[in-house]
């Protein structure tokens, strides 16, 4: 048996905590969820390489951080080294891996099967060690104080409860532990752009996204001892979307934006990201 199988027989389990498969059977907006991101995976139109290989993984990952270069500035994926890290919403395990090469003890999860099998394929083709479940994020099968870091990325919009992802992530974090999460911005540049240009966002479509303002976002985050929400992620140019709006956006928007004195557009940064502490 492989490490990244035998990761999957490890699997902590808290009394009565109701695994993925029956949380979505009960709740059919869960249900939904899970099958929208299990036939949409992110940032699949950017690929060049076949889906599941390196070269496919890799696509992923240079797509991801020339999108959001501002990510490793504002995470330090080479700090958490001895660290037990859980990531919420993992996906394909493009974050997780970089936790994973900088030493973190890495555990995803993910509503999604699909997502935890490309995972696995991931950390298997660069021989990296992680232990990856299908479970639900609003119902951790993890003891209390079980991390030391619990990351979530572009995660709580999309779920069904974000509340309750949020206490889940407060449980399972170790007294003392970090929480670093996103959200989109309702009062961002990207939003309004978004209206005015009638270009709809990425996965406008899935079945729920919610967007955040700077006060909702501390709300949803009032079970932590602290929190520190910073806007992140402004113009950079798109490699999705074709014709003349697209040729306006790149070519004008970007770079006008981008000589507006940061201070001043800094509220409205499309990523709020947040750094709370237990």
């Amino acid at each position: 048996m492989s490490e990244i199988a035998a990761a999957q027989h490890i699997k902590p389990k808290r009394p009565h905590a109701p695994d993925a498969s029956h949380a979505a059977s009960v709740d059919p907006l869960l249900a939904a969820i899970r099958e929208y991101w299990n036939a949409h995976i992110h940032d699949l139109a950017v690929a060049k390489h076949p889906v599941g290989t390196k070269g496919f993984f890799d696509d992923l990952d240079e797509y991801r951080f020339d999108k959001l270069r501002y990510l490793p500035q504002v995470v330090d994926f080479n700090g958490f080294r001895g660290q037990r890290l859980l990531e919420i919403g993992c996906g394909a395990g493009i974050d997780l891996i970089r936790f994973a090469k900088g030493g973190a003890r890495v555990t995803g999860v993910d509503l999604a099967p699909q997502s935890i099998q490309l995972a696995q394929k991931n950390f298997a083709l660069r021989g990296l060690r992680a232990e990856l479940h299908v479970m639900n994020g609003e119902a951790l099968e993890f003891d209390d104080d079980s991390f030391d870091v619990v990351y979530a990325h572009g995660v709580l919009q999309y779920t069904a409860h974000a509340d309750m992802m949020a206490k889940e992530m407060h449980r399972v974090l170790k007294p003392g532990g970090q929480a670093i999460a996103m959200v989109y911005n309702r009062i961002s540049w990207l939003h309004a752009l978004s209206l005015v240009m009638k270009v709809e966002l990425e996965h406008e479509d899935a079945p729920v996204l919610k967007k955040y303002s700077i006060g909702e976002f501390k709300k949803l985050l009032s079970p932590f001892f602290t929190s520190r929400i910073v806007p992140e992620r402004f113009p950079v140019a798109s490699r999705l979307h074709q014709g003349w709006k697209a040729l306006a956006y790149n070519r004008i928007f970007v770079p006008a934006f981008n000589l507006i004195p940061r201070p001043l557009v800094s509220p409205l940064g499309w990523h709020l990201m947040a750094y709370c502490r237990k």
